[in-house]
């Protein structure tokens, strides 16, 4: 049975997760805040690119167990998990689950239920598999990352949110979820989920693409209504450092935006793309007039869209977003609370980040895998 005290809409699903780095931990922990039971299969020295485990966010409401694959009894107490579970979550290169003897293959063998859930920049085939690679690569191969950034600049980094987070780990959720709602429909069965980045970051441009092949959308950064190529959609630099977001799109908004600012008789046709340059002078030197806390006083209970732009330390002490508990601060660390929200199984961070191998006792007790706890010459 799974653990009790569990809650979320996803209470009862057990989830192994193969431990690696970046977009796999996060879908995990995605599961895991929604109610799952994950079970992350921690290696022995940890990942290479790993952060201190009591501060890695990315593993809260999991538990953890140490197991060495390459042992020669590593891949059966990793399939004795594997017959209990729901799906199976791994990051590593094509072919080399497979090697470690937790491929596909011996999974589904012991599991024909199983979703398998697979993680990668490239995708499982293709010529460029193989490689290795990270965020940026991907991001620069699908074009994505070519629309972020001025036209006279290099294009932005912007994280690892938009190719690791966004077209890597929600795509692989939500893979593995509608499969795992399709083997557990009548005459339904496991199967394999391959989310790649490549794909993901691709498929958020979707819209952009259909603009694009209707002509309104240039294929140039910086030059389009949402990429900072408007000056009513972009941001602007206060007099004391800080920045304001503005995106007045709508006419009414725009129409208060430029009163607010004081700007209304000069620039009343905000399309007259002739003038957009002058009009983001003029509203570059409008905004360096005053602090940022000045703007967001004068902007404050308006439908200007316009928010002044906060640091991550910031964020959590607005008062919007602290009346809604979009931050919560759990085991010692102040960190983005679950999301989305669900009325009759409500989510919350149950425990902090999963210290490696620290649950095998109980995982091996709950999962009634006795097998799993270590031997002595573990």
């Amino acid at each position: 049975m799974a653990r009790t005290g569990q809650h979320g809409p996803l209470a009862g699903v057990r989830v192994v997760e193969l431990a690696g780095i970046g977009p796999g931990p996060f879908a995990a922990m995605l599961l895991a805040d929604l109610g799952a039971d994950v079970v992350r299969v921690d290696r022995p020295g940890g990942p290479a690119l790993g952060i201190d485990p009591a501060y890695d966010v990315t593993n809260r409401n999991k538990r953890s167990v140490l197991v060495d694959l390459k042992d020669e009894d590593g891949a059966g107490r990793v399939l004795d998990l594997v017959e209990r579970a729901d799906i199976l979550i791994e990051g590593y290169r094509p072919g080399v689950a497979e090697r470690l003897g937790v491929g596909p293959e011996a999974c589904l063998a012991r599991n024909p239920k199983l979703v398998y859930g697979r993680m990668t920049g490239w995708g499982q085939d293709g010529p460029l598999a193989e490689r290795a690679g990270h965020d940026i690569g991907y991001l620069a191969l699908t074009g994505t990352l070519s629309m972020i950034g001025r036209p006279d600049e290099p294009p932005v980094v912007p994280a690892n949110l938009v190719g690791d987070y966004a077209g890597g780990s929600l795509y692989l959720v939500v893979g593995v979820l509608a499969a795992l709602q399709h083997a557990r429909t009548p005459g339904g069965a496991g199967q394999v989920v391959d989310a790649a980045i490549v794909d993901g970051a691709a498929h958020l441009a979707s819209m952009i693409h259909g603009m694009l092949a209707a002509g309104s959308w240039q294929d140039r950064r910086g030059t389009n209504l949402l990429d900072g190529g408007c000056p009513f959609y972009g941001t602007y630099a206060t007099s004391d450092g800080g920045h304001m977001a503005v995106g007045p799109l709508e006419g009414q908004f725009y129409a208060e935006f430029v009163r607010l600012l004081g700007l209304a008789d000069a620039f009343p046709d905000r399309w007259e793309f002739v003038r957009w340059d002058e009009l983001r002078a003029a509203v570059t030197e409008r905004f360096l007039t005053r602090t940022r806390a000045e703007w967001t006083e004068v902007f404050e209970g308006t439908d200007a869209c316009v928010a002044p732009v906060l640091s991550l330390r910031e964020a959590p002490h607005h008062p919007h977003l602290a009346a809604r508990s979009t931050y919560v601060e759990h085991s010692g660390i102040t960190q983005p609370a679950p999301a989305p929200r669900f009325s009759a199984t409500p989510v919350s961070v149950r425990s902090g980040p999963a210290r490696p191998g620290a649950d095998t006792d109980a995982v091996a007790a709950d999962w009634d895998v006795p097998g799993l706890r270590p031997t002595p010459r573990d």
